[in-house]
């Protein structure tokens, strides 16, 4: 790591840390391009995202050379906003993975590269800074900083307020992080009216089967976990499951019958879509939350954990880690022995060969994806 002088830079010229905006004693060695006030900014910030990003922001912060055509400004200028556009998504979707994984403090740098990179790009008063806002916003309330989470809240809010052009998906999003506001400040009735906003707006977006709508009945069944309101806990953690449950049968299904070459292999919207690594992190998040409070009941149901354990299993197939997806496969197995025979399934039966082919097949090589200039 290269010190830097403060006072030796150029008159009009102020380094600032890439984390807090204090002045900068520190330069990436790597990069030259970013700076820090010390090494504890440094390495949270490498840990984060800098890694990731560290040769991309070379050409988007370096010096623009000067061209003498128009059309030659013209394309450098297109090129500079497809870089920012690029880091934008990919910070983003690193913050927004980092935050199911339950790594709040890894999230702060990641969004805050995503949230400068978005006002350069969209401007302060955009409705396009709302999604980095709610990711600082839910981050600092898993770490217990509500001040600062209000604070990005509040920004969020506003935003959504004076614009005429937000989603009713961000409408959502944003409800469900006044909900988990709320619910964290121990104000469950205002939680809950949040959280039912919530599932309404991302109801008119996918519906109320959708897994989109999940999560707002995840965080909704919480408060009332919290308010010891077991019976109508238990239906939404229900609700939740048989949705993930549902969705992922449908894509596994497709894929083994479709490796098989047997029976008609039937494709939808949502099968097309698949589900991306962020949807995979939620559903681990949300699925594995259920599972513990499933085994730790005082009373257990064979069959609410049986089901949210095959849910575990064929996420964990689809996240490639076959040894996980065939422990919690023997595990259901075992558990299916004390269900009723109309409870238990075939398919069942094909996921675990199917299993175990995989486990047996020799590992391929991932091919790399191309990054855009």
């Amino acid at each position: 790591m290269a010190s830097v002088n403060p006072l030796s830079n150029p008159k009009g010229v102020k380094l600032e840390c890439e984390l807090c905006h204090s002045p900068a004693f520190i330069q990436c060695p790597d990069c030259k391009v970013t700076y820090y006030c010390d090494v504890d900014h440094q390495q949270a910030d490498w840990t984060s995202i800098h890694e990731k990003i560290c040769q991309l922001l070379i050409p988007v912060r370096a010096a623009i050379p000067f061209l003498t055509s128009a059309e030659e400004r013209a394309h450098s200028a297109e090129q500079l906003l497809q870089r920012k556009t690029y880091l934008i998504d990919l910070t983003t979707k690193e913050a927004q993975r980092l935050l199911y994984e339950g790594r709040h403090v890894d999230v702060i740098p990641a969004a805050t590269h995503a949230l400068s990179f978005s006002i350069d790009v969209h401007g302060l008063t955009s409705v396009e800074l709302v999604p980095v806002y709610l990711i600082l916003a839910e981050a600092n309330i898993g770490l217990g900083n509500l001040t600062q989470a209000e604070e990005y809240l509040s920004h969020a809010y506003w935003t959504v307020l004076k614009t005429t052009e937000c989603s009713n998906l961000i409408r959502s999003n944003l409800h469900r992080n006044l909900g988990l506001l709320y619910s964290a400040k121990g104000e469950f009735e205002e939680s809950l009216r949040h959280l039912s906003n919530d599932i309404y707006y991302a109801s008119t977006v996918s519906g109320p089967k959708d897994i989109s709508t999940a999560g707002g009945y995840f965080h909704m069944a919480n408060v009332f976990f919290r308010q010891n309101k077991m019976d109508i806990a238990d239906s939404l953690y229900s609700e939740v499951t048989d949705i993930w449950h549902t969705h992922l049968n449908r894509l596994i299904d497709s894929q083994i019958r479709s490796s098989m070459r047997i029976g008609p292999v039937c494709f939808d919207d949502s099968d097309q879509e698949g589900i991306d690594e962020n949807q995979k992190a939620e559903a681990l998040q949300i699925l594995s939350a259920i599972y513990d409070i499933r085994e730790q009941a005082a009373k257990k149901e064979p069959a609410n954990i049986a089901k949210v354990l095959h849910a575990l299993a064929m996420l964990h197939y689809l996240r490639v880690d076959f040894k996980a997806a065939h422990e919690l496969g023997s595990k259901l197995l075992q558990l299916t022995q004390q269900l009723p025979e109309d409870d238990k399934s075939d398919s069942l039966t094909l996921f675990m060969e199917s299993i175990e082919r995989k486990m047996s097949a020799k590992p391929t090589t991932q091919s790399r994806i191309a990054k855009p200039l």
